[in-house]
């Protein structure tokens, strides 16, 4: 539809909207033509920023396992029993191996003879000690075997073993005692022991020495 002016002043109208039609149309443009510009300034910044980037092949996966419970140590004691049951011999006959006498003494083969004369004596301060008082023999070689491994985690080098004088065994006769010696003797961390001084227990116990 053409638009007829009818007068100059419709004319100068007519002139005035078109320019300012025009003028809208290049603010637009500018407008327009500064925003893309912007946008690009921040694309160029941003790789600038970040570098090359390449796209992943795959996705990436952490494996994550899964936390496993911690053994019950019910269980562990369980275990420790059942080694130290097999460990220890109530057959084993300690004097086809090696030398003891008459007062319950023993020592390895690398070990002098002073060692038990200072062992006697009470040249070692006892750091620890274990009663089997009461105590049946599986309970007792169990118990035996599971102090003389803490004894030798904590780094204790003389322990005393109360084993009894046996008055109370069938016949009077000292069972625990005998028994007590060969297991010693079958435990590697033993180097020596000795029956213990009147004050220290004397017939119903012993002094045992462990390995450094």
């Amino acid at each position: 539809m053409t638009t007829r002016a009818r007068s100059l002043q419709d004319l100068a109208d007519i002139r005035r909207a078109l320019h300012e039609a025009a003028q809208e149309a290049a603010r637009l443009e500018a407008e327009a033509r500064e925003k893309a510009a912007k946008e690009k300034r921040e694309r160029e910044l941003f790789a600038h920023t970040v570098g090359p980037v390449a796209p992943l092949r795959s996705a990436v996966r952490a494996s994550m396992d899964k936390p496993r419970p911690s053994p019950l140590p019910r269980q562990r004691e369980r275990d420790d029993a059942a080694v130290l049951h097999e460990a220890i011999s109530d057959e084993f006959d300690v004097e086809t191996l090696l030398d003891t006498d008459d007062a319950l003494s023993f020592r390895r083969h690398d070990i002098g003879p002073e060692v038990v004369r200072k062992l006697r004596r009470g040249a070692w301060s006892i750091q620890a000690q274990l009663d089997l008082h009461g105590l049946r023999r599986d309970e007792a070689r169990e118990q035996l075997g599971a102090f003389l491994r803490e004894a030798v985690r904590h780094g204790l080098r003389c322990v005393r073993v109360i084993h009894g004088k046996g008055n109370g065994s069938p016949g009077r006769e000292p069972v625990l005692k005998a028994k007590v010696k060969s297991w010693l003797v079958q435990k590697s961390e033993v180097i020596a022991f000795a029956q213990a001084r009147a004050a220290d227990g004397g017939q119903g116990a012993l002094l045992v020495l462990l390995r450094g």
